[in-house]
């Protein structure tokens, strides 16, 4: 299969993004997403990291054409989705980018090689070269002697390396991905990692991942924290706030939680604990307190622990086990971070 080499200059990009879901509840319509940018270039891995209800999930489906924002524009591969007709849409995701849930989502009554091949025989690939591929990914991924078996019989763990391997087998330009480890054990998760990190690394694949896991977030060039549909911090490499914060308003619901635009809370230091200095209905003073606060849910350079935290034994390799007590092998903040 010869691969197409285009010089994309970014290869997904977001511009004053909203979604809103319409409800005839008392409570109204519920904004989940605020105006966000977000650019990711090729080769680029990218985490958005927040807690359930920011609005995480929403935002994959509508940068991967699943869904169709209530306003704004999604652009891939430098084409805009929104200008596009169904069929378009369809091909353009085929060549381009791939998607990896946390629930799998296999086709139950096929085999474990039969839905890892299925996007290339949709592709108009030959059965047989589609299932030598898919034959290939999954001996990699550890999975010769179940490649066979239907998902039923399979575990969680390996449903989700199969999920894991249909995305691959395009050869996408852009993973999507919705917690692609949430499912999996500690050391299988690690072990999905480092085939990501292959990926990125080796192939240039871009990534924009879904998670809540500092390792999974440790492993992209940078991290974007989401709360009530905007973005709050950015933290690694390549950092540009201006594409993020073209907004100037301050937004506050009605529980009082103010959601800030990164720029601002940049240039007050980041997330801490502020005292109100002076307030009325047209001016809002703020005083940093000496007491730091930080709740970011991003934890960046995690290293693997030398001591065991459960008995105390002190690691001398890479292992991923405790050799005395069996508990998994933690990963820390490197110190002096």
């Amino acid at each position: 299969m010869s691969e197409e080499v285009i010089d994309y200059q970014t290869i997904l990009s977001a511009d004053s993004l909203y979604h809103v879901y319409e409800s005839k509840s008392e409570d109204g319509n519920v904004v989940a997403l605020r105006g966000l940018h977000l650019k990711v270039l090729p080769g680029e891995a990218v985490a958005v990291v927040g807690p359930s209800g920011s609005g995480k999930s929403t935002l994959l489906k509508c940068l991967g054409g699943l869904m169709k924002p209530s306003a704004g524009s999604v652009s891939l591969a430098d084409k805009n989705m929104t200008r596009l007709t169904g069929k378009e849409l369809v091909e353009l995701r085929q060549k381009t980018v791939s998607f990896i849930f946390q629930e799998g989502n296999l086709l139950p009554h096929l085999s474990a090689i039969d839905n890892v091949a299925q996007p290339l025989r949709h592709q108009g690939i030959s059965s047989k070269i589609a299932e030598s591929e898919a034959k290939k990914l999954l001996i990699e991924l550890g999975l010769e002697s179940r490649m066979r078996g239907l998902p039923a019989m399979l575990s969680g763990g390996e449903q989700q390396r199969v999920a894991i391997a249909r995305a691959l087998i395009t050869k996408p330009k852009l993973i999507l991905a919705d917690e692609p480890t949430g499912s999996l054990d500690p050391i299988t998760s690690r072990d999905v990692l480092a085939l990501f990190k292959s990926l990125h690394k080796e192939k240039n694949v871009s990534f924009l991942i879904v998670t809540h896991s500092s390792e999974v977030a440790d492993f992209c060039d940078r991290a974007l924290e989401l709360r009530d549909g905007r973005f709050i911090a950015q933290h690694g490499q390549g950092f540009e706030v201006e594409e993020l914060a073209e907004s100037r308003e301050l937004l506050i619901d009605e529980m009082g939680m103010v959601s800030l635009p990164p720029d601002i809370l940049l240039k007050m230091g980041g997330a801490g604990r502020w005292i109100v200095d002076e307030v009325n209905s047209d001016r809002l003073i703020l005083e940093s307190s000496k007491e730091e606060v930080n709740e970011s849910l991003i934890t960046k350079n995690l290293v693997l622990a030398d001591i065991c935290p459960a008995c105390r034994y002190e690691y001398t390799d890479d292992t991923q086990l405790c050799p005395e007590c069996g508990a998994v092998r933690p990963m820390i903040v490197k110190e002096g971070e």
